[in-house]
C-alpha cells in the first residue's frame, strides 16, 4: 500500500463491508454537453470510459511534469516510495490548479452534470524498471463513499504506452455491480491490495495508451490495472477523482471535497481553500 494519508483515515476491507453503500452504475444522464460528443457520453455509459482527450499541449504539460519532477525528488529523499503524493490537492496548490482547472471540469460535468465536487488527487509514478504491478481492481472497492456517482480522470504527466505500463481498462465491466475480490499476495508486487480474479471474463481489455497532457475518464465501477514498467522510461499520471455533491463520503474523506460547481445544502463537502504554497513533505 502507498503511505497513508494525512488528512483522511483508510479504511481496510471489514470496515468497508460493513458500510451500506450504493455500488451500482448510475449511467450518465447529460443531455446537452458542451465538450464531449454525445457518442463519447453513450461510450462511457456502455463501456465505463472515455480516452485520448486531449486537455493540454506538449508545451503545457511541461510545468506540471517539472513541479512533479520536485515533488518526486522531494518525497524521495525523505524515504518515501513513487507512490506516496497522495491527498495531493491538500498539499499542493499546483494539483490543487489542476483538479479545478476549468477544462478539466468541464469535461466532468459533461458526465456527472452541473453540480460536481473534485475530492481526491494522487499521482501514480513507476519508475523506469518498476516491478510494481497495479493488480485488476474497482477503485469503489476502497473509497467509503455513496452511492458510487464517482469518475476518475487519468491526466498523463509521461507518454503511457504498453512499453511503459498504461493503464487497462476491462470494458463493460462497470455494469456488473460490485465484483468480488482477494486480499493481493505479497508475491503479486501489487501497488494496491486488492485483486479480482479472471477479470477478463467480465469484458474486453483495452489499453490506455495517452500522450503527455491528454487524459482518459472512467467509472469507479469500471476494472482497471497496469503492469510492471520494465522500460527506461518513467510512467507517470495524476488522477482527479469527482462525484455529485449528493454523494456521501465517511472516515473524513468528505472533509477534502472541493465543490467546483452547483451548491451543497447541507455542507457535507468541506470544500476547503486553495494551499498557500506548495507542501515539503508527503
Amino acid at each position: 500500500m502507498t503511505a497513508e494519508p494525512k488528512f483522511k483515515v483508510v479504511p481496510n476491507h471489514a470496515q468497508l463491508a460493513q458500510m451500506d453503500r450504493d455500488l451500482t452504475f448510475h449511467a450518465s444522464t447529460v443531455q446537452n454537453p458542451k465538450f464531449l460528443t454525445p457518442e463519447q457520453i453513450a461510450h462511457f455509459n456502455r463501456e465505463g470510459y472515455v480516452k485520448g482527450l486531449r486537455i493540454f499541449s506538449a508545451e503545457e504539460i511541461a510545468g506540471p511534469r517539472a513541479f512533479f519532477d520536485a515533488a518526486l525528488a522531494r518525497v524521495m529523499a525523505q524515504g518515501a516510495s513513487s507512490y506516496s503524493v497522495m491527498s495531493a490537492h491538500m498539499k499542493y496548490g499546483a494539483v490543487w490548479d489542476l483538479i479545478t482547472h476549468p477544462r478539466i471540469t468541464a469535461l466532468v460535468r459533461d458526465l456527472l452534470g452541473d453540480e460536481v465536487v473534485g475530492w481526491g488527487a494522487q499521482f501514480f509514478c513507476k519508475l523506469p524498471g518498476d516491478g510494481k504491478i497495479v493488480a485488476w481492481h474497482q477503485d469503489a472497492s476502497y473509497w467509503p463513499l455513496s452511492p458510487s456517482k464517482t469518475c476518475t480522470v487519468w491526466l498523463a504527466i509521461d507518454d503511457s504506452d504498453v512499453e511503459n505500463a498504461c493503464m487497462r481498462f476491462v470494458a463493460g465491466s462497470h455494469h456488473h455491480g460490485h465484483l468480488t475480490f482477494r486480499p493481493s499476495d505479497p508475491g503479486e508486487q501489487n501497488v494496491l491490495n486488492q485483486t479480482v480474479e479472471n477479470a477478463e471474463q467480465y469484458g474486453t481489455v483495452v489499453d490506455v495508451e495517452l500522450k503527455a497532457g491528454q487524459v482518459s475518464i472512467h467509472s469507479d465501477l469500471l476494472l482497471h490495472s497496469s503492469n510492471a514498467n520494465l522500460s527506461a522510461r518513467r510512467r507517470c499520471g495524476l488522477t482527479m477523482r469527482y462525484c455529485t455533491p449528493d454523494v456521501r463520503g465517511t472516515m473524513g474523506w468528505n472533509k477534502e471535497g472541493i465543490l467546483i460547481s452547483g451548491t451543497d445544502p447541507e455542507a457535507h463537502w468541506g470544500n476547503p481553500p486553495r494551499p498557500v504554497q506548495d507542501y515539503q513533505g508527503i
